[in-house]
């Protein structure tokens, strides 16, 4: 059996819930709160608890505003998200690869 290496992986992205911010993130480049929570099946702490890990280290973007009196979120990749993100996803593939 080949050596699996895993250090390729990014720590940040092992959560399932961060996995699939940074999934639909990558695929829309913006989502609001109450979309991704539904996307995802989170509830409203889940979400902002993780995202707000995520906007900690740069991956994600979280901008504030009103819809009329409405407040809302929206979340948004970076671009050193997009690229964190898709060096671990290539580091998965390798690591796919070689089982």
């Amino acid at each position: 059996m080949n050596d699996i290496d895993i250090k390729g992986l990014n720590r940040d992205f092992e959560s399932r819930v961060r996995l699939g911010i940074m999934s639909v993130l990558t695929v829309s480049g913006e989502v609001t709160f109450n979309d991704m929570k539904q996307m995802l099946d989170l509830s409203d702490g889940n979400l902002s608890s993780h995202a707000n890990a995520l906007e900690q280290n740069g991956y994600i973007e979280v901008r504030k505003s009103f819809a009329g009196k409405k407040p809302q979120t929206l979340y948004i990749i970076t671009k050193s998200g997009r690229d964190a993100f898709s060096r671990h996803i290539e580091a998965l593939s390798r690591m796919i690869g070689k089982i």
